[in-house]
């Protein structure tokens, strides 16, 4: 790895793109990328609502989440699948049927009477809605020239990274002024007009129809039993044992049996389903590996905050969305700093600053209190929002600046399904870490809570005088359960700090990673073009 570079020394010459870009395709492209923040943010927007509609659905706490993880593993399959479904339709016949379905399915959503319904309609929300994602960066780095990349890498990152940031903060404001069904319901209108828009402007490829008769359907189905099985077992295992829970123990079967499948069939097959070849790009390889990574730092800190700020602090989903909304507006203003940056740093340099900056916001955290607020969470998040911005720019242009064209399409998919496995895999370490640690650091705490323990002993009784003095309170009774309170909440605090140490060590790691790679070539600016 030490001797992998990022120039495209060795890479055939990519046709040239011209320097001017006509409006109709300015304005096509604007519409794509507002169909990818649809179908980001509806990830995460129902998050901090799950509540109103498990009572508006009448749904049961063990039902309730697949609201969140129907949508996840139905989008994790589409996502990869949408390079071969883009060459054999055209990017304007995929988009548009994207656009339209997920605004279908969103409608439908809204009008759900029971949890079966909803599960189902977020499953083919999250399925058509993965259609759009990768389009877009496949679209930013085959219509756009290296000249141009310093506007439109840092617009299509500021959309994969601020959409689920902001998900939980919109999705609180929104079931709180309205109700839940406005969730769904705010993008049928933005839908119809980004379907619309993309019909009509979009203008880049020609279908090739007779990709049809060379559909992998064996390697399809190995991957959507892969990676569809995967998402539910990173998603449920933390919380059922892993495999000592049956359903993901079966999963697990499955899982492994369609990988073989799915990576027997990519390397045989005459038309894979997934062309893996762009791997053997290193520039592809090392911003994927980036990419994985980021997706544990953007999705897992989506969830560890609120968690905090529920668990520990009790508040709701509005209070949550208000306390988290400085991220967001760090990632607004660093985007455009970040794209003239990379087109004047070293990116490489660029990326270890965001990767540290990142981890001095996680460490930060872990020095974390139970009465710790927005304005303690205040710079952590804005380390995090802008070292996430700092971050995502150079990994675009990394993975996708130097791929030929006719491999752009497979490659999106590819690139954006290794940021949310990374944010699958990072949650389910989280959860793991935070259910295991909880319970080591509660049963350590407890051993000096014990009857023979003098400090246990005092503490309790100033707490028994206090409640005497309120009428109707047994006492000794709420002593305990208050002393055991306390306890519980340290114990939980001092799990999130080890999760938080973990985070550190990774993004510390990663940016001291970053210069085992060359110097990227300094021609045509770090927009990606050139390297």
């Amino acid at each position: 790895m030490a001797t992998a570079t990022l120039t495209a020394g060795s890479l055939p010459a990519r046709p040239a793109v011209p320097d001017t870009i006509s409006t109709r395709r300015v304005i096509a492209f604007l519409a794509m990328v507002f169909g990818m923040f649809m179908a980001i943010l509806d990830i995460q927007i129902v998050s901090a609502s799950l509540s109103e509609i498990q009572a508006g659905l009448s749904a049961s706490s063990d039902e309730i989440p697949w609201v969140q993880t129907a949508y996840l593993i139905a989008e994790v399959v589409m996502i990869p699948l949408s390079g071969f479904l883009s060459r054999m339709l055209s990017t304007r016949v995929l988009f548009t049927v994207a656009a339209a379905g997920f605004t279908a399915a969103s409608a439908l959503a809204a009008t759900a009477t029971n949890i079966d319904q909803m599960i189902v309609y977020r499953a083919v929300q999250g399925f058509i809605g993965g259609g759009m994602i990768p389009s877009v960066f496949a679209a930013a780095f085959t219509i756009f020239p290296p000249s141009r990349r310093a506007i439109v890498s840092p617009m299509i990152g500021l959309v994969a990274t601020l959409a689920p940031t902001i998900g939980p903060t919109v999705g609180g404001y929104i079931s709180h002024a309205m109700s839940w069904h406005w969730l769904f319901l705010v993008n049928v209108v933005p839908g119809i007009l980004v379907t619309t828009a993309a019909w009509s402007l979009i203008d880049f490829d020609k279908p090739n129809l007779k990709l049809f008769s060379k559909f992998d359907w064996w390697g399809l189905a190995g991957m959507a039993a892969f990676l569809g099985c995967m998402e539910y077992v990173l998603e449920e295992g933390p919380n059922n044992d892993w495999l000592q829970d049956q359903a993901v123990l079966i999963c697990a079967v499955i899982m492994t049996v369609g990988a073989v499948l799915f990576f027997w069939r990519a390397f045989t097959a005459e038309e894979p389903i997934v062309d893996l070849k762009a791997f053997s790009n290193i520039n592809f390889a090392f911003g994927s590996l980036f990419s994985f990574v980021i997706g544990v730092g953007l999705y897992g800190l989506t969830y560890l905050y609120p968690v905090f700020l529920g668990r520990i602090r009790g508040y709701d989903s509005m209070m949550i969305g208000e306390a988290l909304f400085v991220s967001g507006l760090a990632m607004f203003f660093t985007a455009p700093i970040s794209g003239i940056l990379s087109s004047k740093m070293d990116l490489r340099l660029m990326m270890m600053i965001g990767f540290f900056g990142f981890a001095t916001g996680t460490w930060w955290m872990t020095h974390l209190t139970a009465d710790w607020d927005f304005y303690e969470l205040l710079i952590p998040q804005i380390l995090r929002g802008c070292s996430m911005m700092l971050c995502m720019v150079p990994i675009n242009n990394i993975a996708l600046g130097t791929l030929p064209p006719e491999r752009l399409k497979n490659a999106s998919g590819l690139f954006n399904l290794t940021r949310n496995l990374g944010g699958a895999v990072g949650l389910a370490v989280i959860n793991t870490v935070l259910i295991d640690r909880n319970a080591f650091h509660y049963a350590r705490l407890s051993e000096h809570v014990q009857w023979g323990s003098a400090a246990a002993q005092t503490k309790l009784q100033n707490m028994t005088l206090n409640f005497e003095q309120t009428a109707g309170l047994d006492a000794t009774t709420a002593a305990i359960s208050k002393l055991s309170g306390m306890v519980q909440q340290q114990a939980a605090l001092l799990s999130f700090m080890d999760v938080f140490y973990l985070l550190t060590v990774l993004f510390a790691t990663l940016g001291l990673f970053t210069m085992l790679i060359k110097r990227p070539a300094a021609a045509g600016g770090g927009g990606g073009g050139g390297h």
